[in-house]
This record gives C-alpha cells, sequence and structure tokens, in this order.
C-alpha cells in the first residue's frame, strides 16, 4: 500500500537520504563529505563520531551550510535532556532526537525549551524527532526489558506520544512505516527510517529492513542510509545507484 501526504509534497529522491557518518574520525567523515556534500541532502553524526570530533565538528558542518542531523537519542530527566537539547539547537544542527521512551513531560520540556530559546535567540528551530524501537531490536528484544507487547503497537504506541507532545516527528523502522501513516492525523508528522539496505547490499547488524524504494513508497520522508554508500569506493555512483532505484517505476 502507498501512502502519500496531501498537505507537503515529499522532497526530492535525492533529498530523502541522510548519509550516516558512521566512522571513527573526524578526517574520514569530512573525506565522505567533500566527496558527496554536493548531491546528498544531508549527513549525520551519531554518537560514535559525536564522542570522537565533538561539538566543534558538528559546528564546522553546520557553518558549511550542510543540514546536520545530531543522532544522540537523548534519553534523562527531564530537565536535563531539555538543557542538553537546547545546546544541539544552538549549534544549528537541522535535526535530532531523543528516546520517546522517555516519557512525555520530558518530550513536551525540550520541544518547550527549544521553541523558547529559538525564539528568543533567534535561532532556526530544528526538528526534534522521537526514537521509537531501534531496527536492531526485534520481539525478544522488547521482552528483556519488560515490554509485552509486539512491536507494531508499542512503536505506534510511541508515534502517538511524540505527536501529542509536539515533536515533529519519530525515527522508526519501514516496517512500521504503514502503521504509523494509519494511526498520526497530521500529514506533517515526519518518518525517519533508518534499516534502509538497497537490493545490493547486506543487512549487516539490522534485523527490520526494506529497500530505499519500498520505504518511499510505504510514507517514509527521509531514509538514513551509512554503509551501503560510505563503505564503497566509489561513494557517489553508490548514492546514485540508490537515486535509481528509488525512482525506477
Amino acid at each position: 500500500m502507498q501512502v502519500s501526504k496531501t498537505k507537503n509534497q515529499r522532497p526530492k529522491a535525492k533529498d530523502q537520504i541522510i548519509v550516516a557518518l558512521d566512522v571513527e574520525t573526524a578526517a574520514e567523515a569530512r573525506k565522505i563529505i567533500d566527496e558527496i556534500s554536493g548531491e546528498v541532502g544531508a549527513f549525520k553524526i551519531g554518537l560514535q563520531l559525536f564522542t570522537a570530533a565533538g561539538a566543534s565538528f558538528v559546528r564546522e558542518i553546520v557553518d558549511k551550510n550542510i543540514k546536520l542531523f545530531l543522532d544522540v537519542k537523548f534519553h534523562d530527566i527531564p530537565n536535563t535532556v531539555a538543557k542538553a537539547a537546547v545546546e544541539v539547537a544552538r549549534l544549528g544542527v537541522w535535526m535530532f532526537n531523543l528516546h520517546a521512551l522517555g516519557g512525555g513531560e520530558m518530550m513536551r520540556r525540550t520541544v518547550e525549551n527549544v521553541r523558547e530559546a529559538c525564539a528568543k535567540e533567534k535561532l532556526e528551530q530544528p526538528k526534534i524527532i522521537g526514537v521509537t524501537v531501534l531496527t536492531s531490536s526485534n520481539r525478544e528484544t522488547l521482552r528483556e526489558v519488560g515490554i509485552e507487547k509486539e512491536i507494531e503497537p508499542e512503536v505506534v504506541n510511541l508515534a502517538r506520544l511524540t505527536a501529542k507532545c509536539g515533536l515533529d516527528g519519530v525515527v522508526a523502522s519501514p516496517l512500521e512505516i504503514e502503521a504509523i501513516r494509519r494511526n498520526i492525523e497530521s500529514k506533517d508528522f515526519l518518518i525517519v527510517t533508518p534499516g534502509i539496505r538497497p537490493t545490493f547490499a547486506t543487512n549487516d547488524d539490522q534485523k527490520r529492513v526494506m529497500t530505499p524504494k519500498e520505504a518511499v513508497r510505504q510514507g517514509a520522508d527521509y531514509l538514513v542510509i551509512g554503509r551501503p554508500i560510505t563503505a564503497q569506493d566509489d561513494k557517489l555512483a553508490a548514492f546514485k545507484r540508490i537515486l535509481e532505484e528509488i525512482e525506477t517505476e
């Protein structure tokens, strides 16, 4: 089933791809950015690179007018997450995330504090999205931590909570896209999907995966893709090959 958004048109295919800079050093990340930044819509910095290179590297990339998704998945007491989120907004990132399992108060306070700080300091407000269930997780993973729901109902429950708390969208496996679209009324609610594997790639450590074309047809707004691009000798060719998969009827 293909689900379409009616209010805002989805971006062009090349702008839907967020390339994950899951590398060890800033030097490696710069090399990737230099090779493909003219074609790619955005890049993602996760915990590994953020820990290695720090906030100064985030500022360096943002200062080049490159859209950046900071993927550090905040999950702490509400006051701590809200204050950290304000600092992220000051870095100038386009998007960042937090764990929806942190609860409603944590998410609401984060949205409020970021909105207030951005208005007061005349900053562009970043997109704030909630992480639902990690794509490396399966039914057994949820049971280990005391969650008895099946994956899809749990993802939908967390997506509803993030929408209620005023977040811009969620990070979710592509397998739950359709269910989220059925249950969230807002057509502007973003779905960012990791677990994307083109036909020429392996699944690696992802358990709930889908091809880029299938994910877009289901209703994904943005696709997070790392190793199928960054591990290739010709990264630009790999990126363009993925675009062809998405755009081919």
